[in-house]
């Protein structure tokens, strides 16, 4: 049997030009399942993000927080239906480089495959969108159709290598590593890179790019609309 080719994304900040945790907050909030308080609560950090005072994943946790204490008691179908609002009105905001990777990929028959930390059910909205075949994305658990608020993998599916594993054991087909791909913007996403034969760092943060450098990995960058390949950088401190 030949082997088949992968073809691994993250999505935050790789496909998808914002955080699709921030837009399903954010849409429950705007649609009432949420309370006004939970918008508070992550404006505060936002403006202090956006004032450089915190890290921008100080800011992201508090995100996860907040969606983690509001969830519970919310219908899996009020929070679907909300997660398909945000896909079909916000979706199409990807960036150049990777969606035009992600269609070339997929006419030369590789298996497209998602892993995210954001919630499995957007993931999945997501990547029907854009005609992915697999996807894992984290997972909260639901009693009688009711959001009971308890994660059920959260902490698995931020280790993307073992995410990783577990569907390449399930996997109806040898998958041939050597000459798979993988795209990553975040240090979370080094292991998922390491372990093909073609890395992309792509638009990386500041941990990755110091990795990828090491590693010799291509670093690819879009700003406004030029996309070019970092050979060698130097970084500056200020």
């Amino acid at each position: 049997m030949p082997r088949r080719k992968l073809a691994i994304f993250d999505v935050d900040g790789t496909i998808f030009r914002w955080s699709l945790f921030i837009e399903i907050v954010e849409g429950l909030i705007e649609k009432g399942y949420f309370p006004q308080k939970a918008f508070q609560e992550i404006n505060a950090r936002y403006l202090q993000w956006m004032d450089r005072k915190i890290h921008y994943n100080i800011y992201l946790e508090q995100v996860i927080q907040t969606y983690y204490k509001y969830l519970k008691g919310c219908k899996y179908s009020d929070v679907e239906k909300v997660a398909r609002h945000v896909i079909l009105e916000k979706g199409n905001r990807v960036y150049r480089y990777t969606s035009t990777l992600i269609k070339t990929l997929k006419k030369k028959g590789y298996f497209l495959l998602i892993i995210s930390g954001s919630p499995e059910f957007i993931v999945q909205e997501f990547a029907r969108l854009f005609g992915f075949d697999q996807w894992y994305g984290s997972i909260y658990e639901v009693k009688n159709g009711i959001f009971t608020g308890a994660p059920i993998n959260r902490d698995s599916v931020f280790k993307k290598g073992k995410v990783l594993d577990k569907f390449l054991k399930s996997a109806s087909f040898q998958v041939d590593l050597k000459n798979s791909i993988a795209v990553g913007d975040t240090a979370s996403d080094a292991p998922l890179l390491e372990r093909v034969g073609k890395p992309i760092a792509f638009d990386p943060d500041r941990d990755l790019l110091v990795y990828a450098n090491k590693k010799k990995w291509k670093i690819i960058l879009e700003r406004k609309d030029v996309i070019y390949e970092v050979k060698s950088f130097k970084t500056v401190t200020v």
